[in-house]
């Protein structure tokens, strides 16, 4: 267990064009860590995983924990965060602005866990896809999105610096989970949080390809992936 190492299985860049399969099960990808985000097979809502349990964020809102599936793309790592400080912000710039304070560069891939009260949270979850699979930007407008004020959960996720665009959505790319874990997603905005932040700093990112997928090996990655994956993440 090396706590400077982020594990990432597939590319966002990947899902673009549409390689949606799931190219690595569950239970290898949690040999690389306790904590992280992702996706299923198909874009089948969001993945949060803490503590090692894995919870799945349905388009129709449900929050269930799985120990079944694979995923086509996903980050984990070993949870050794600094020491939760608590911290207040108004909005969300001033939060990542507090966010990036704590982690000290932002030439570092980091992990972001942020317990707390959040004065409102929005998620989204895509719908499950089936084949023929649609690219990255296409399922962006066949999801679900849901609302919470008063929220009370954990803001968690990964910033990834510019550098390394394509392989991840630069900047931060943040899931929500509810304490009462019935709401959650993929984070498209937050307002006002209050509580307890803590980061982790990794030396170290391993990028594992699904080096024995037909269609992944075969597929054209040229383009604009970049542009895509903006348009899908934000």
């Amino acid at each position: 267990m090396n706590p400077n190492l982020l594990y990432q299985h597939g590319t966002l860049g990947a899902l673009v064009p549409g390689l949606l399969n799931g190219t690595q099960p569950l239970g290898e990808l949690l040999a690389h860590g306790n904590f992280g985000i992702g996706t299923l097979t198909g874009l089948d809502g969001e993945l949060i995983i803490l503590a090692g349990v894995v919870y799945q964020v349905q388009a129709s809102g449900q929050v269930r924990v799985i120990e079944t599936g694979a995923v086509p793309f996903a980050n984990v790592h070993w949870a050794a965060f600094q020491a939760a400080r608590p911290v207040a912000a108004p909005d969300a710039p001033a939060a990542e602005a507090a966010i990036l304070k704590q982690v000290g560069s932002r030439n570092l891939f980091a992990a972001i866990r942020w317990h707390g009260r959040f004065a409102q949270v929005v998620t989204r979850a895509v719908k499950k896809q089936t084949r023929p699979y649609p690219g990255l930007a296409q399922t962006a407008a066949d999801q679900a999105v849901f609302t919470r004020d008063g929220a009370v959960g954990t803001l968690m996720g990964y910033w990834s610096p510019q550098l390394y665009a394509g392989m991840a959505s630069p900047g931060f790319h943040l899931h929500f989970l509810s304490d009462d874990h019935n709401f959650g997603g993929h984070v498209l905005s937050f307002a006002g949080v209050a509580g307890e932040l803590a980061v982790q700093r990794f030396s170290d990112v391993q990028l594992h390809l699904p080096a024995s997928d037909s269609e992944f090996l075969a597929a054209d990655l040229d383009g604009d992936l970049l542009g895509d994956i903006t348009k899908a993440e934000h």
